[in-house]
């Protein structure tokens, strides 16, 4: 699929929103024929069913990797990944449910180290984001919701995974372009997306002595169901075009920046974020 392609008006009234319903579909097909750079790894992703998550389940599973997909509720579109992954010759586990809840989060990692006989690498990526209609009107219970999903989860998954982690293992966050230049009309996710970052920071601190690299993805505007689930129709039409290079991201383009840091090609790197944001110049 082209990257240069036209995004046509569009919403959905939920979220997550469903991939399969997106027009055009994202693009979340690897470019490039496997080398085994995780061979035998075992590969937690959350929000593995869709968007991003699923790109880097494809990706992964081409790689040699055993992938865990923890999704929310969107089955349709995690039974498609399963498939995808299947079709890269790996295994695919589905796990649904809150990861905001803490005991789910720990059911998902000892499922995943019960049925793929171990963890390799962890990927938080699971996240919800809704637009505020300014600051001082922010629901709490959206804004709770906002940062259970993507603050609280993160611990809670991380918690649960690092008994099984050992030397040699990776963690990934996804954090956001917005953690560093703001966003007036996603407060509430903008601030999550700072936690995530300051989270991989402390935590590549405080796990470098255990062979453990922590590190960070931010994306900027990325065509995942974020968008049609979040934004008015009128501003999903040609979304993305503001950046520098005047398009929006695909999912694929953003796999390849986890592959790295989940990798040994990663090895030098904790601490560290990436910033596939379509040439969007931010602090690092």
């Amino acid at each position: 699929m082209s990257t240069n392609m036209h995004i046509p008006a569009q919403a959905q009234d939920k979220m997550p929103a469903d991939e399969h319903k997106m027009d055009p579909p994202p693009d979340y097909a690897p470019r490039y024929p496997g080398v085994g750079k995780l061979k035998d790894k075992v590969a937690l992703i959350t929000g593995g069913d869709s968007g991003i998550g699923r790109a880097i389940s494809i990706l992964f599973a081409r790689e040699g990797a055993k992938v865990a997909i923890a999704y929310f509720y969107e089955d349709k579109d995690a039974e498609e990944t399963k498939r995808l992954v299947e079709e890269e010759g790996s295994e695919a586990l589905l796990i649904r449910g809150d990861l905001a809840d803490k005991d789910h989060a720990e059911n998902v990692v000892s499922r995943t180290v019960d049925t793929l006989g171990k963890l390799d690498i962890v990927i938080n990526n699971a996240a919800q984001q809704w637009l505020d209609s300014g600051a001082e009107d922010l629901d709490e219970e959206t804004l709770r919701r906002t940062m259970d999903s993507n603050v609280m989860a993160y611990f809670f998954v991380t918690q649960a995974a690092l008994p099984h982690l050992g030397e040699g293992a990776a963690i990934v966050n996804t954090s956001s372009v917005n953690a560093f230049k703001g966003n007036a009309s996603l407060v509430a996710y903008s601030t999550t997306r700072g936690a995530s970052l300051a989270f991989s920071r402390s935590m590549a601190e405080a796990l470098v002595e255990k062979g453990i690299r922590v590190n960070t993805v931010a994306p900027g505007p990325i065509w995942t169901p974020f968008i049609p689930g979040t934004m008015p129709p009128e501003e999903v039409e040609d979304f993305g075009s503001h950046v520098p290079m005047g398009r929006a991201g695909q999912p694929w383009e953003v796999a390849t920046a986890f592959l790295f840091l989940a990798s040994s090609d990663g090895s030098y790197f904790s601490g560290q974020t990436l910033h596939p944001n379509g040439g969007a110049i931010v602090a690092a």
